[in-house]
């Protein structure tokens, strides 16, 4: 038998979503978090400042998600070696209660972004939106998440200079739209077809801005 695709219900979304802002606002406050700091740095943050808000309490869904250590990844069963490494990984207790599945339940990928600066949106795409699209990342997950760290600019320009590229892509089809799943919070979404299978990956993508941008 192949592996159960890994499907979040709608709420279960919005507390990932909600979990990540939280976690950026603690994140945030650290001085070494501005826009001169490397994507490490910044998401060793950001995974801490999660970790934080959830053992808080502050959060309803506290003991519903678990925020794992970046690891290094397989894109499928077959590969022996590792290929990728992500970002921050969670595991949720009702998806192993389910599925008995002991790789992430969901994946976040974390980019450095600004919507002026064309090259770190085709990153974004390249390097981020890409890998869940070919399947390095999250092959049997119907929902992945990303994260911009804003270096200038807002979080709607950012969205706009990413979905430029996948114009200029012929990859219209994939742009990143506003969305409302998360109350009070302000994020988008896109859809992208895989190789590896007819369903395609769900994407949600939440900007932060820096206290200190350039």
């Amino acid at each position: 038998m192949g592996r159960e695709f890994i499907e979040l219900a709608p709420e279960v979304t919005a507390a990932i979503l909600l979990t990540l802002l939280a976690g950026w606002k603690h994140a945030s406050s650290f001085a070494d978090v501005n826009a001169q700091a490397g994507e490490v740095l910044m998401t060793e943050r950001l995974r801490d400042g999660m970790r934080s808000e959830l053992k808080s309490r502050r959060l309803p869904w506290g003991k519903m998600l678990v925020v794992l250590p970046g690891t290094e990844s397989r894109s499928n069963s077959a590969v022996m070696i590792p290929d990728g490494r992500t970002d921050i990984s969670l595991m949720l207790w009702e998806v192993f209660w389910r599925t008995q599945e002991h790789d992430p339940h969901a994946i976040i990928e974390c980019k450095r972004v600004a919507g002026s600066d064309t090259h770190l949106c085709r990153e974004y795409v390249v390097e981020g939106v890409d890998r869940f699209r070919s399947g390095k990342y999250g092959q049997n997950h119907a929902v992945g998440f990303m994260v911009g760290y804003l270096l200038s600019g807002t979080a709607v320009e950012a969205a706009d200079g990413i979905n430029a590229y996948l114009t200029r892509t012929s990859r219209k089809a994939e742009h990143l739209k506003p969305a409302d799943v998360a109350e009070g919070m302000l994020s988008w979404e896109s859809r992208h077809g895989r190789p590896s299978t007819t369903s395609p990956i769900h994407l949600h993508h939440s900007f932060f801005e820096l206290a200190h941008a350039l």
